[in-house]
């Protein structure tokens, strides 16, 4: 089981995330994430996938593709971290990633397909860390962050989208 990191860990930016996983171990929480967003998707009709709750907001499809794309980039930044790569790590600009990612046009089950990889791919990544890998820290966002908060940033990174899709969306 991996620890739950400690605030000097992380920017405190990301504790709006973290804080949805404070009694939670973080393996669960990406079980429990993986079976949330099917069952969500299964529920929605395409109308409400291509739904935004408001002018200039994203669909749904786009909050998706949101979560998979900050997935992926901040496992990226996990395993360079945990093999000690001491390279300072870029951000990203979440807002210019979605417009060209044109996920609301995609078709719904090839984008789900896609998340299902993605998430497996980073449960088995950090299952493959040891402890000392995960306390491990480096450089992204021009901010220290280890392994594991990155984990715990993944997990409550989703939670929190998918509870605005439930309170604004449907």
């Amino acid at each position: 089981m991996m620890s739950f990191p400690e605030v000097t860990e992380y920017n405190s930016y990301y504790e709006q995330y973290i804080q949805h996983l404070k009694e939670e171990d973080v393996m669960t929480a990406f079980i429990e994430g993986l079976e949330d967003v099917n069952e969500l998707m299964a529920s929605l009709t395409e109308d409400q996938l291509r739904s935004a709750y408001a002018e200039g907001k994203w669909t749904i499809k786009e909050v998706l593709q949101h979560l998979m794309d900050t997935e992926r980039i901040f496992c990226n930044r996990a395993l360079r971290i945990a093999r000690n790569d001491k390279t300072e790590l870029p951000g990203f600009d979440q807002d210019a990633y979605v417009p060209f990612s044109e996920a609301t046009e995609r078709n719904s089950m090839e984008l789900l397909q896609e998340y299902n990889s993605i998430r497996q791919a980073t449960i088995t990544l950090f299952k493959s860390f040891t402890e000392k890998m995960t306390t491990r820290t480096g450089t992204a966002s021009n901010n220290t962050v280890s392994v594991r908060a990155l984990a715990y940033i993944i997990a409550g990174h989703e939670k929190h989208h998918l509870n605005v899709i439930k309170e604004r969306y449907l």
